[in-house]
């Protein structure tokens, strides 16, 4: 049943069907669009003894499934807003509105929830303050990533959040997530949204004359809120309220147990604004509020009221007094009302100051500071009270390191034990860098932290970054499937990094050791589970040798580490971590945690290995992900990750060569414990770091490596030579002293001899250590000594080497060139005891190698391409020995086995030219074009095959089955490349008449085949090497330098004696271990202690990490200079500044305007104040003549004073002037100079401004005005005639009539007006209309036609002014003109008894640019253009309902227009006004409008057409 709004909504009968359907029900619609339902007058609206029935939502509306939900694009300026929106009941069940924002919607649960509140009407807020909101809002919701919820519409508040949205989101990183709730009833355009899952196309412009209102572009989500009712407000605000207290009863992460903070914000706004703020802090779980002083309204209200009870906490009554005169004046209250809010508001602050709820801020302060020290209020709730472990997550939750620094982790803070470790796990679960960094400022010691199971639990967390290449990786190493809630151990962690870097590399993860206490940790454990509390597991569990700490590093550590190392710790759990930073550097890096990897790196020793060892593990995940396929765009991020550190490793390399090369070349060969005992030049090496190995200072530290003890500058090979030729020369070369190789790593073998002969064997091993430093001075070295040191040299070995080489090669050469006998021959003896020894040496390569396990060594020595060679040359040679020694022919092919057998050794003769520093670059490129030219070989290959099968079919028909065939295939195409064309078979028939059938074919396909192969196919291979041969010179000499490592330790382990005389030397080393044979478990295998490094000393090691902290401080202070001395960092900072200047010279700006209105305004004042004291001086001098009874000097002062001056016009002149006529006749006046007299001279001598218009001159006149609701905005402002007019006087200038269609027209002067409604001075047209017209239509207004007809003009020129209006802003920037229409006013003419408009008269060329009836001018310019576009503009924009024309004026001032509007003239019918020719104008205008590049600029379509309005009334 329909409740009508209205008792007796009108006077009609009962059976007015029209006047029925104007009733509007409760819900805000018409009788009429209650479909199906029809509205009966009751009896009760008669009777009054019943009782009218209450409407209510939950009784006279029905729910049903939403129709209404999609995607809004919005068409608002150059750039098409998106926007998800859904349109629900007010009390919808909030659990699936949440999963719907979260699921569907993909949105972020909030940290924060900053839920704004003010005005729904527009109001101006000041610039300055409009710009710090905006800022401080944004900057409020990214830095905490905070849902932003308002009403959602484009009026009030929300639109200035919309404001703020667009000037500064693009400025963001991250999104910002605004939600807006409007009611679904105030939606304009509701049909456009209307439609399931559907994308809407959305104009933010409104109609003018309606009553309802548009959603903001700048929103991403809404929920519109539907209640059943139509215009109007408060269900939003249930919704709303509803789900912000769902909101904070989530948790902001799984980790923690704080709930999301809501902070409301509060800008302008009524009374229900402070009724909401009542709400919010009287709650039980009470909600803070910022209050925005200076944007008007309650929040000014507020903002008062707290001032004034923040302090002393009683209002005083004075102040209680201006309080309430506020809220009269603000609302609109009466006195009751006034009170009963005062009462709230002194709720609100009691509530508030008990809390601490309430914050305002002006714009002199930041606003995000603001929000943010509010919700950190929370933790001075009643009944809350956060313990500072809480206020911690809660700052670690929305990412804001400066809350937490400045007000939680201060000086005197109680902190529980243990809790700061689980922030320090939560920030690096979370991945909260600064966080980090923050805690280890404030003590947290990693050494304590890092243990086990945090270790594991951060390999095994879900939060963060995506992990699946790890798993993937496990996956790999472990050659099983693992399920996906597989948890990863840190064992498994160790095998992934082996196989990540490769080679011998042994994981500490993975040692026996390590397995061990690993295993002894989690037995004792699960052991005594019911038992063990969370103490245990954060004091527990700590890895990996601590012992070792306290362990001093000698020659001779691996019997000692053997002994260590099958004891384990007794209190396993008093381990700690030696270096943590390097396993959380390992973790960020394989969890792909790029900024934490870098923070890690900073921290802590071993820099330049740390980022060699990221480096390598950043590379080898990325081709892991580029050959797995499974992560997109992954593989790229990682190299760039990877070239990251590469370069940082050498930056540091640079910075400490610069400071201390010998310090330098240290930190390139010390023995790293913690990364398998290698050091950081060989793992720079298998990373391959070119530039890194390539650097001078690595160039140097290999030129004294490949020099070992010789000191030699020029020549070197030459004396080398001879020296090894003639023995004795060796006597006479110099030799390096121990101070000078103190950089140089050694074997142990090699330190431990030097130390035995240079020291007492007494001396313990804790004294052994390359500290040659320590020595007085050089000393001469004695003779076997220098023999010693020049075999052991690698320069000296590499040409003992090349010359045994090239004797061997001589023999081998005699050997397959002369005839084979039955029985070798001496020379074939020695080649077979040359390649027998070589043979020898390749297996004590092998056993030597750092791997512990045979098939890895044979891996990793295979791997190299030399050996690979070698290998297959001493098997062959072998094959062929084998042979030879049988009887013919089998003996002939042992021999033919020897002749392809030297092509292996001769091209071994290319690894020793590699060592030259010419040769070796070409060797390069020879390589590198070898292995990059496989895939055009194989097309070259293809291309024989296709043709060598179809000649070879063709020209032989009859060939039965042989190998012979695959021969024949490619033996003569193949030659045909090289230009052996075979002339004479190329045409088979020419020369024998008996040729196979097709045979004249053959010629075809040669000539085809030459020409793609020898043409094609050789020039693309040529042009590839060419391309080749240009990158790789470009890197030759970095190449070779990079190679050159390889070739000096292939040197450096080999024995000093040559094959076949190596075989010495293996005896002897065969002798040494039997002489000192260890047992086997004392030998640590798995320590991979072979090689060339250095062993320091503990105290040697600490002065080289020192080092190296102090060149990482460096490096990142030089880079920090040098980013702020560069020119964008300048430009920027300019930038910033040049900014802030010209933001403070508008204000200043400002402030100078309006000081000069207020000095004029003062001056003004004082002026009147003068006036005033100089005729209280007159009045009391005249009193006080007659108190002193000097009548008659008192008359001639007022004579002579009324002489000169004229008082004023008011009541106190006429007393005083009554007073002083009675008193003329009482004497003589004494002649005085009075203070108005000096005024009025000193006003002389300024310049005063003349008008020359007689002073109340001319006819009297009422003016009244049209009056708009808001005349700030003309769009949405209602219309309504002012019912009290205001007095002017007007003077007629000219009688001359300026006659019109419709009106005649004079021009009058303005001689006075009341509140200056027509300013004095200033010209006006009266417009009259002509006795035809008012005869025309006397007979529909009847006496007051007149008055009717002016009415309706004016009214018509109004609405072209809101139409204009809204005009001037959807037009683009490039248009230049802002047309606009004269305000008119309706006047009453006393003496003629007449009513007529006025308005202002325009000087310059008047111009029409269309009539009523749709006529246009021929455009000539841009303005006559726009306005041309503007009647088409219009036509579109009201959808064919109205259409201005008779656009007339001088430039871009318009006078008189006509609204033409589609409907036909009956009784009392008149539209707008008597020139509205109605569709005549309308079809009139479409068929001769021309659309212009105004009208393209305007987006308007081309070609009008009658729309759907006006074909409906068709």
């Amino acid at each position: 049943r329909i409740i009508p709004s209205c008792k007796d909504p009108h006077r009609c009968t009962a059976e007015c069907q029209v006047c029925q359907n104007l009733i509007r029900c409760y819900c805000g619609r018409l009788v009429g669009d209650h479909h199906g339902m029809a509205y009966h007058r009751t009896a009760s609206s008669t009777t009054g003894g019943q009782e009218e029935e209450e409407w209510s939502v939950e009784k006279h509306t029905k729910k049903s499934p939403t129709d209404t939900f999609g995607t809004i694009n919005f068409q608002d300026g150059e750039h098409t807003c998106h926007a998800k929106y859904i349109r629900t009941s007010y009390d919808t069940n909030l659990e699936q509105l949440l999963h719907l924002m979260l699921k569907e919607w993909k949105m972020e649960l909030p940290k924060l929830v900053i839920s704004v509140h003010g005005g729904i009407q527009n109001f101006v807020m000041p610039r300055k303050l409009k710009q710090v909101f905006g800022q401080g809002l944004i900057k409020a919701a990214e830095t905490t990533g905070a849902w932003i919820i308002t009403e959602g519409i484009n009026t009030g508040v929300s639109k200035h959040v919309g404001d703020a949205l667009r000037a500064h989101s693009s400025q963001c990183l991250r999104k910002i997530w605004t939600v807006g709730i409007p009611p679904w009833g105030i939606i304009e355009n509701q049909r456009d949204l209307i439609g399931k899952d559907v994308v809407c196309m959305y104009q933010t412009l409104g109609n003018p004359l309606s009553k309802l209102t548009t959603l903001n572009s700048m929103h991403s989500y809404f929920i519109l809120s539907d209640d059943g009712t139509v215009g109007k407000y408060g269900n939003e605000m249930r919704l709303r309220r509803n789900l912000e207290k769902y909101l904070s009863l989530q948790k902001i992460h799984s980790r923690m147990g704080q709930g999301v903070p809501v902070v409301g914000l509060v800008v302008e706004g009524g009374p229900n604004v402070i009724l909401m703020v009542w709400e919010f802090v009287r709650v039980s779980s009470p909600v803070p509020v910022v209050v925005c002083e200076g944007t008007g309204r309650a929040a000014d209200v507020l903002a008062f009221t707290y001032k004034h009870t923040a302090d002393e906490g009683e209002l005083h009554p004075l102040v209680k007094e201006e309080i309430i005169h506020m809220i009269q004046s603000t609302f609109n209250f009466g006195p009751k009302q006034s009170n009963h809010l005062l009462k709230i508001l002194l709720e609100c602050m009691e509530f508030s100051r008990d809390g601490q709820l309430l914050f305002t801020f002006s714009f002199h302060q930041c606003k995000i500071e603001s929000l943010l020290r509010s919700t950190h209020s929370l933790s001075f709730f009643p009944g809350t009270n956060l313990s500072a472990l809480e206020q911690l997550n809660l700052a670690m939750a929305w990412n804001r390191m400066d809350i937490a620094k400045k007000q939680i982790l201060v000086y005197g803070q109680h902190w529980k034990p243990g809790s700061l470790e689980q922030a320090m796990m939560d920030a690096l679960v979370m991945d909260w860098v600064d966080f980090v960094k923050l805690l280890i400022e404030y003590g947290v010691n990693l050494h304590r932290f890092l243990t086990i199971s945090r270790l594991e639990e951060l390999y095994n967390t879900k939060q963060g970054p995506n992990n699946m290449l790890l798993h993937h990786l496990v996956r790999d190493v472990k050659q099983s499937n693992i399920p996906s809630d597989y948890r990863i151990t840190l064992i498994d962690i160790g095998l992934v990094i082996e196989y990540l870097i490769g080679g011998a590399y042994r994981s500490s993860y993975t040692r026996k050791t390590f397995r061990a206490l690993y295993n002894n940790i989690y037995r004792k454990r699960k052991s005594s589970i019911l038992q063990t509390s969370c103490e245990s597991e954060q004091t527990g569990t700590h890895s990996y040798f601590a012992y070792q700490q306290d362990k001093s590093v000698v020659l001779h550590k691996s019997r000692k580490k053997s002994k260590e190392g099958q004891n384990l710790p007794e209190d396993p759990d008093s381990a700690g971590f030696i270096y943590p930073y390097n396993d959380l550097l390992v973790w960020a890096v394989l969890m792909q945690r790029q900024k934490m990897a870098m923070f890690f790196w900073q921290h802590g020793e071993e820099a330049m290995v740390k980022a060699v060892v990221a480096c390598k593990l950043y590379r080898a995940m990325a081709q892991e992900a580029e050959e797995s396929n499974i992560l997109d765009g992954t593989s790229e991020e990682l190299n760039n990750y990877s070239k990251e550190f590469g370069q940082l490793a050498l930056d540091i390399l640079e910075k400490a060569f610069k400071k201390n090369e010998r310090m330098a070349m240290k930190l390139l060969t010390y023995e790293l414990k913690n990364w398998s005992n290698s050091t950081c030049l060989k793992l720079a090496v298998s990373v391959g770091l070119r530039s890194f190995v390539s650097h001078t200072c690595t160039q140097m530290l290999l030129t004294d490596m490949w020099m070992g003890r010789l000191k030699m500058t020029k020549n070197s090979s030459i004396k080398v030579i001879i020296s090894i030729i003639l023995p004795p020369t060796i006597l006479m070369l110099e030799f390096k002293s121990k101070a000078e190789m103190s950089h140089v790593p050694q074997s142990q073998d090699c330190q431990f001899t030097w130390h035995n002969g240079d020291q007492s064997s007494s001396s313990t091993k804790e004294n052994i250590s390359v500290n040659f430093a320590s020595h007085r001075g050089p000393q001469s070295l004695p003779s076997t000594r220098k023999v010693y040191e020049f075999y052991n040299a690698p320069i000296v070995k590499f040409w003992f080497y090349t010359m045994a080489y090239l004797a061997f090669l001589m023999l081998f050469t005699y050997t397959v060139l002369v005839e084979m006998q039955p029985r070798p021959t001496v020379q074939e003896w020695l080649v077979i005891i040359y390649i027998f020894t070589t043979a020898i040496e390749k297996v004590r390569e092998i056993f030597i190698s750092e791997p512990g396990k045979f098939t890895q060594k044979v891996k990793v020595w295979i791997n190299e391409y030399w050996n690979l060679i070698e290998t297959i040359a001493i098997s062959l040679f072998t094959i062929g020995f084998g042979l030879r020694w049988a009887d013919p022919p089998t003996q002939t092919a042992g021999r033919l086995i020897y002749c392809i057998d030297i092509i292996f050794w001769y091209s071994r003769l290319l690894d020793f030219l590699a060592v030259n520093q010419h040769a070796g670059p070409y060797l390069t490129m020879i390589g590198k074009m070898t292995a990059n030219m496989f895939y055009i070989v194989i097309m070259m290959a293809i291309v024989i095959l296709s043709f060598g099968v179809a000649r070879k079919a063709i020209l032989s028909p009859h060939e039965s089955p042989s190998w012979t065939l695959a021969r024949d295939i490619v033996f003569q195409p193949y030659w045909m490349m090289f230009g052996e064309v075979y002339a004479s078979e190329i045409d088979v028939c020419a020369s024998d008449e008996n040729c196979p059938p097709g045979s004249f074919i053959t010629p075809f396909l040669q000539a085809v085949y030459l020409f793609v192969q020898y043409i094609i196919m050789v020039n693309l291979l040529i042009a590839f090497f060419n391309n080749v041969y240009h990158q790789m010179k470009a890197i030759s000499d970095k190449l070779w330098k990079y190679n050159r490592y390889r070739y000096i330790m292939t040197y450096h382990e080999k024995p000093w004696l040559p094959p076949p005389f190596i075989l010495l030397s293996h005896i002897g080393l065969l002798f040494r271990c039997l002489c000192h044979h260890q047992a086997p478990n004392e030998l640590d295998q798995e320590e991979g202690d072979v090689g060339l490094k250095l062993y320091l000393s503990e105290e040697d090691l600490k002065k080289l990490h020192s080092f190296e902290e102090q060149c990482v401080k460096e490096y990142f202070r030089e880079k920090t200079e040098s980013l702020n001395s560069s020119c964008g960092e300048r430009i920027r900072v300019t930038s910033e500044r040049v900014t802030e200047v010209d933001f403070q010279l508008k204000e200043v700006n400002e402030r100078m305007s309006y000081i000069k209105e207020s000095l004029l305004s003062l001056d003004s004042h004082v002026g009147h104040l003068q006036d005033l004291s100089a005729l209280t001086v007159d009045t009391l001098k005249v009193l006080s003549a007659v108190d002193t009874l000097q009548l008659e000097e008192a008359l001639l002062v007022r004579s002579t004073h009324a002489t000169y001056r004229k008082r004023p016009h008011s009541w106190s002149n006429v007393i005083c002037s009554g007073m002083l006529n009675n008193l003329e006749n009482s004497g003589k006046m004494n002649c005085q100079y009075y203070t108005v007299e000096r005024n009025n001279l000193m006003r002389l001598s300024q310049t005063i401004p003349f008008t020359p218009i007689q002073l109340f001159a001319g006819e009297e006149v009422t003016i009244y005005r049209l009056e708009e609701s808001s005349p700030l905005n003309l769009d949405k402002s209602m219309s309504s005639w002012s019912q009290c007019g205001t007095t002017a006087m007007i003077q007629v200038l000219s009688r001359e009539e300026m006659d019109g269609g419709l009106r005649k027209a004079m021009k009058v002067i303005s001689t006075w007006s009341e509140d200056d409604v027509i300013k004095p001075g200033q010209v006006f047209i009266v417009k009259s209309f002509l006795p035809e017209v008012v005869q025309t239509w006397r007979k529909i207004f009847g006496e007051n036609t007149i008055l009717h007809l002016c009415l309706r003009e004016i009214q018509q020129q109004r609405a072209a002014q809101k139409l204009i209006y809204t005009f001037n802003q959807m037009k683009p920037h490039t248009i230049p003109y802002t047309p606009r229409f004269l305000e008119v006013f309706l006047i009453y003419c006393h003496s003629a008894n007449q009513w007529l408009t006025i308005e202002k008269y325009m000087t310059g060329e008047f111009r029409k640019y269309n009539n009523n009836n749709g006529d246009e001018i021929s455009p000539r310019n841009i303005l006559e253009e726009l306005m041309l576009s503007f009647s088409h503009w219009t036509y579109e924009y009201t959808r064919g309902e109205l259409l201005v024309l008779d656009l007339q004026g001088v430039g871009e001032n318009l006078t008189d227009p006509s609204v033409i509007k589609p409907e036909d003239k009956q009784s009392r019918g008149m539209v707008f006004g008597p020139a509205n020719l109605g569709e005549d104008a309308i079809r009139n205008f479409i068929a001769k409008h021309c659309c212009n590049s105004c009208c393209r600029k305007l987006k308007l379509p081309v070609g009008l057409t009658l729309l759907p309005l006006q074909l409906l009334r068709t």
